[in-house]
């Protein structure tokens, strides 16, 4: 077996199969996960449990998946992305299958909410990390990909998913659907595997820090990471959740407004490979500013339209950037840290992600019972889209490395 030398990195830039495998698997974690959307009303009438109610398992989620996180990912820092998403994956159908039994709410909150959320955490910064680690000059668009799967989920099995409950009850529904969760990513977690270290040390050049989880979590670089992932999140959940109920209060129809939606979602899809491509020839930092502040200025421009054609315009701009946006932290802290650790730190930032996620929706609605207009959510949205956009100019630079357009890690302070 050859010893690849420095600059050479014969295995970067070739784990194909792993961003296939990590697209298909983020589809169907998260795709499980948006089920409830679509299953809302069925179970609603079928058990007599309150839309809130059903409605917080999914928040319950979301709070799961983020704090769940960290975990899952120094897991994959210290025995490989296959074995943490092989457990996530028998997780997922099991918790599929135990909500498919729930007898009271609090049962489907738990096994829904909990530990279903728990489960589909288990994807994000184990295959995110094995991505980034795997690839250089083209990693940009190897996230993307990875995270354009992520996209596909609404598109993919939230219609399969309200096929099956129109044929089937709800409990059926979930049952076939952990079943169908189990078939789809367990002969495929084969395929994630990261690079060999020494391959990713021949690389760097041994410019990668040796770090310690503890430090890393301290440093310049993590807190501008995280906070501006914090702030972008927040900036375009509250637009994202509360954009038909605006559509709807401008006179649109509900079926009319909801298509907005959709059309964010695949303006997401082109983001990301637009994004990707565009921040291997010009680097992840400048593109991810560029793209914080148009999400930043597209969101308050929604105050401006109450057609559906000018909805779909600013819609098509602003999935666009946020949509664009989200995969390039993961390159940036790649650029920064070790990809020993690299999990354990996605990790962590997908936390701060989360809670962002869930601040904005919570603060939109605050303002609209308090002011009777989403005016201020919108204006909101852009202040805290430009001090995303501010937040990420402090991330450390990365200086390429001569000869060979490669990114070298950053140091930290």
């Amino acid at each position: 077996m050859n010893t690849p030398t420095a600059g050479s990195a014969p295995s970067l830039d070739r784990n194909w199969a792993l961003v296939a495998a990590g697209a298909l698997i983020g589809c169907v974690f998260v795709g499980v996960v948006f089920s409830l959307a679509v299953l809302l009303q069925p179970m609603s009438t079928a058990t007599g449990w309150s839309r809130a109610g059903l409605s917080s398992a999914m928040t319950l989620a979301f709070l799961s998946m983020g704090f769940a996180g960290p975990g899952w990912g120094a897991l994959s820092d210290r025995f490989g992305p296959r074995v943490v998403v092989l457990a996530g994956s028998l997780l997922l159908g099991l918790a599929c299958m135990l909500a498919s039994h729930a007898g009271s709410l609090l049962q489907f909150q738990l096994t829904y909410g909990v530990l279903l959320g728990v489960a589909a955490a288990s994807f994000f910064a184990p295959v995110i990390a094995a991505t980034a680690a795997s690839f250089e000059r083209r990693r940009n668009l190897a996230i993307s990909l990875v995270s354009a799967g992520v996209g596909m989920a609404p598109m993919t099995l939230s219609p399969l998913v309200a096929w099956l409950v129109s044929h089937y009850d709800w409990r059926v529904t979930l049952q076939i659907v952990g079943g169908l969760a189990w078939a789809l990513t367990l002969p495929v977690i084969w395929f994630l595997r990261t690079v060999p270290a020494h391959a990713i040390d021949a690389t760097n050049g041994g410019a990668a820090p040796a770090m310690t989880v503890g430090q890393a979590l301290r440093s310049k670089a993590f807190i501008v990471l995280g906070a501006a992932f914090f702030a972008c999140c927040a900036a375009h959940s509250g637009p994202i959740f509360h954009t038909v109920s605006y559509a709807v209060g401008c006179g649109l129809s509900v079926t009319a407004a909801v298509t907005i939606y959709s059309m964010e979602g695949a303006a997401g899809l082109g983001g990301r490979l637009l994004f990707g491509v565009l921040a291997d020839r010009l680097g992840a930092k400048p593109v991810l500013v560029a793209g914080l502040l148009i999400q930043a200025f597209a969101a308050a421009t929604y105050l401006s339209v109450n057609q559906l054609d000018g909805f779909y315009a600013v819609a098509i701009v602003f999935g666009m950037a946020y949509g664009g946006t989200m995969p390039l932290y993961a390159s940036l802290a790649r650029d920064a840290f070790n990809p020993l650790i690299l999990g354990t730190v996605l990790g962590a930032a997908t936390l701060l992600s989360s809670l962002g996620m869930a601040f904005g929706p919570l603060i939109g609605g605050w303002l609209y019972d308090r002011y009777g207009s989403y005016t201020w959510l919108y204006i909101g949205s852009m202040a805290v889209g430009l001090a995303a956009a501010a937040i990420a100019l402090f991330f450390p630079s990365t200086p390429r490395a001569k000869g060979g357009g490669e990114l070298r890690p950053a140091l930290q302070e």
